[in-house]
């Protein structure tokens, strides 16, 4: 009876023997390296572009006078539409006959800082090759100014050449200079042409009464005219303000327009001057606008 007991304890004794024996006899594989990570490195998200509508400003010269242009163009706006507006005077097409960009074409704008209102732009050291002569300097300056200065959050202007105004770069273009001149801020008296714009409403937009009509007019005796009419030709608002000042100056208008219920979803803004000579009406200025 004992020998039958102690035999399956002996072999079981020698399975587990050699089983401890195999595994301290088996190789061991060596320690394998992690999987590469295999994630593509992070990608900045590109910059935004917007196509927006921009005021800029361009000197016209005749052969009895110089003067600015105001011309609303497209931009492509690439995260800051201060930048955009400066390469428009710089490589823009102008749209008015006889009008022209001051700004050299291989300018550069380094950089552009607004604090408090003040518009502080560090331009190439190529900006100083303009040659435009005592009154296209000045006009070219203001054209830059008015500019920026159409933007809301801009109210004067300053120039830095490659981020110093060193003794060349105070001359400027050889004529005003930016010696104890600086900031220099919006100035509209010498913007000749169009007579009339308008900045409010913007095109396209939806209006109700009442309709306030905001723009500016070098216009007889500073008298504004303006209609409301609706798609099918009815006129809801026939009317004129006063500007703040009458032509050769230019002044601001503002109207405030009370109207009907259109039975139409569209219309558009007349705004214009009554030739004192034949009553024609003059420079009009239409925006089309929904109801």
């Amino acid at each position: 009876m004992l020998r039958e007991n102690y035999l399956p304890k002996m072999l079981l004794g020698l399975v587990l023997i050699i089983s401890l024996t195999m595994a301290a006899c088996s190789p061991q594989l060596p320690d394998l390296p992690d999987a590469p990570d295999t994630q593509p490195p992070p990608v900045d998200d590109p910059p935004s572009v917007q196509e927006a509508q921009a005021a800029v400003y361009y000197v016209k010269m005749t052969d009895t006078d110089a003067y600015l242009v105001r011309e609303v163009h497209a931009v492509t706006v690439v995260e800051r539409i201060e930048i955009a507006v400066l390469e428009q005077l710089i490589h823009g097409e102008p749209l008015t006959e006889g009008a022209f960009r001051v700004l050299p074409p291989d300018t550069s704008v380094l950089g552009i800082d607004v604090v408090d209102g003040l518009a502080t732009i560090d331009f190439s050291r190529e900006v100083l090759n303009a040659n435009v002569g005592a009154a296209g300097e000045a006009l070219g300056i203001q054209s830059i100014v008015n500019t920026l200065t159409e933007l809301p959050e801009i109210e004067q202007v300053m120039f830095l050449v490659e981020g110093d105004l060193d003794e060349r770069a105070q001359d400027w273009w050889g004529h005003i200079g930016l010696a104890d001149v600086q900031p220099f801020e919006r100035d509209l008296s010498m913007v000749w042409e169009p007579a009339i714009w308008v900045n409010e409403p913007q095109p396209g937009i939806e209006v109700n009464s009442p309709l306030t009509v905001q723009g500016s007019a070098r216009v007889y005796e500073a008298t504004v005219n303006l209609r409301l009419i609706d798609r099918d030709g009815e006129v809801l608002v026939d009317t004129f303000t006063t500007a703040t000042a009458g032509g050769p100056a230019r002044g601001e208008f503002e109207a405030v327009l009370e109207f009907p219920a259109p039975s139409t979803g569209e219309g558009h803004i007349e705004v214009f001057w009554i030739s004192p000579k034949d009553g024609s009406e003059q420079d009009k200025v239409n925006i089309p606008v929904k109801f």
